[in-house]
């Protein structure tokens, strides 16, 4: 298992961050090396400017299918230098997602390795790997693209959840873009002018109000104000504002009927920049099993979002589920717990040889 950490700490390194893409192409010719060293055929997916890597067995049909990526929001240099400090392992990508690539990876090498020890090829496979190096921007070149290409059964997204919490559903996304225009005038005398920044405020007082109920767990619709750009001197009536707001959304909101209402209300111009939906698994045999050889784990529910949303275009089931990085995503502090990798490796492990056992 120590190979997963290793593997880990080799892709932590490569900045693969969405303003350096060739970081992420080298990431991503890193990963077939290795593939093509073991023997495992794999198909190179190239949509845009980004890399997905496919290893199925050879059907194009896999019962389950782990999916992770590679890509990383940015960070200063020193975050993809790995540290491994008391039982925790630091660095950009180590949490989120580069010790889900890793494990995937080596699951798929020793399952295979097995396999072609028995005399068995790579169609003996009971599952496939999807690494995709657009999650971070969205998955719509990578994950949503790659999934048009095969069929699995069942999809584990090691991206979210902790090791005693598989989530079955995450919220939706809108990104609204609120535009408020004005009269310019010089500061010395405000009466002359119209002040933009004044109207997106009062705007966006309007908007809130359509975001204020609480649920328990939070578990309802929530509005982020995310950016704003306005004015351009101090002794200057802006006569130019925007903001944008990221909303997320449950199974209970109508968000096109949310915004027909507040367009009703406000003054400036509301565009809606981006809608996905939400994930909502459906139940499934493997889930069943998943959870039988993963005992004391959980069903639950995230507030973020994930590739794991496209499942839904082709209705197959899935999950979110990962090891334990205790909520530092994104942080200066980002990190795995080991041993949660470890503990993970092992029930996957286990519950992708009973689906084998299944299948025969």
């Amino acid at each position: 298992m120590e190979e997963i950490i290793r593997l880990t700490k080799d892709l932590i390194r490569f900045k693969s961050m969405h303003s350096k893409p060739d970081e992420i192409r080298a990431c991503a010719e890193f990963i077939e090396h290795m593939l093509s060293v073991w023997g495992i055929s794999y198909t190179r997916l190239d949509r845009g400017s980004f890399p997905s890597i496919l290893a199925l067995p050879e059907t194009r049909y896999a019962p389950v299918l782990l999916m992770s990526h590679i890509d990383v929001v940015d960070a200063p240099d020193d975050l993809f230098l790995p540290l491994e400090q008391e039982g925790k392992l630091y660095g950009r990508g180590s949490i989120d997602d580069k010790y889900a690539v890793a494990l995937s990876l080596v699951l798929l090498k020793e399952h295979f390795q097995r396999h072609r020890k028995q005399g068995r090829n790579q169609e003996a496979l009971s599952f496939g790997v999807l690494i995709t190096g657009d999650e971070e921007l969205g998955g719509h070149q990578g994950a949503r693209e790659a999934l048009k290409t095969m069929k699995t059964d069942f999809c584990i997204a090691l991206d979210g959840g902790h090791l005693r919490k598989i989530v079955q559903k995450e919220k939706g996304i809108v990104r609204l873009r609120l535009i408020s225009r004005g009269k310019s005038a010089h500061g010395a005398r405000p009466w002359l002018g119209e002040n933009a920044i004044e109207k997106l405020i009062e705007d966006y007082l309007k908007m809130k109000s359509h975001f204020q109920e609480t649920r328990p767990e939070h578990w309802n619709r929530t509005l982020n104000f995310s950016i704003v750009h306005a004015g351009k001197s101090a002794n200057q009536v802006p006569d130019y504002a925007e903001a944008l707001f990221d909303i997320r959304y449950t199974e209970n909101d109508d968000m096109d009927e949310v915004v027909r209402k507040i367009r009703a209300e406000i003054q400036g111009e509301l565009a809606v920049e981006a809608k996905e939906p939400l994930f909502w698994g459906v139940d499934s045999p493997y889930l069943k099993l998943l959870l039988e050889v993963a005992a004391g784990t959980e069903v639950g529910f995230e507030h973020g979002a994930s590739d794991a949303r496209f499942l839904m275009e082709h209705g197959t089931a899935g999950i979110v589920w990962g090891a334990d990085g205790d909520l530092s995503q994104h942080s200066s502090e980002e990190h795995v717990n080991i041993q949660s990798v470890y503990a993970l490796y092992g029930i996957l492990d286990e519950f992708l040889k009973r689906v084998e056992e299944k299948r025969v």
